[in-house]
């Protein structure tokens, strides 16, 4: 059992910038897949980033179209820890962010298999 938590969540201005983290208990996270997700009110939880496993010292990114070039998913194993850090951020990244570890990699939520509980992000305009 992986356990999950999200922090890091707040009150931004549209181009302004956040980190939000995802720590681990239970399991290391070094053998599992990492991803972000995010919920906005009356919509769908959706993909928005994921990481691979490290192998070799080097890992892979996905990241959805809407934050492409503007998020960057990393993690830090040593530290069990996932982030994901936000540039010029827009008032529809507004939402709640979950972190989800997965064996398999892929952007469906059925993909993954433990989840953190969220951190709500909120972007000002």
């Amino acid at each position: 059992q992986v356990q999950l938590g999200e922090s890091g969540g707040g009150l931004v201005q549209a181009g302004g910038s956040l980190r939000i983290s995802c720590a681990a208990s239970g399991r290391t996270i070094s053998t599992y897949i990492m991803g972000w997700f995010r919920q906005a009110p009356g919509k769908e939880r959706e993909f928005v980033a994921a990481i691979s496993r490290t192998i070799a010292g080097a890992y892979y990114t996905n990241y959805a179209d809407s934050v492409k070039g503007r998020f960057t998913i990393s993690r830090d194993n040593a530290k069990n820890t996932v982030y994901l850090q936000m540039n010029s951020l827009k008032p529809e990244d507004t939402a709640s962010y979950y972190c989800a570890a997965s064996r398999n990699w892929g952007t469906a939520q059925l993909t993954y298999d433990y989840w953190g509980q969220g951190t709500q992000v909120t972007v000002s305009s």
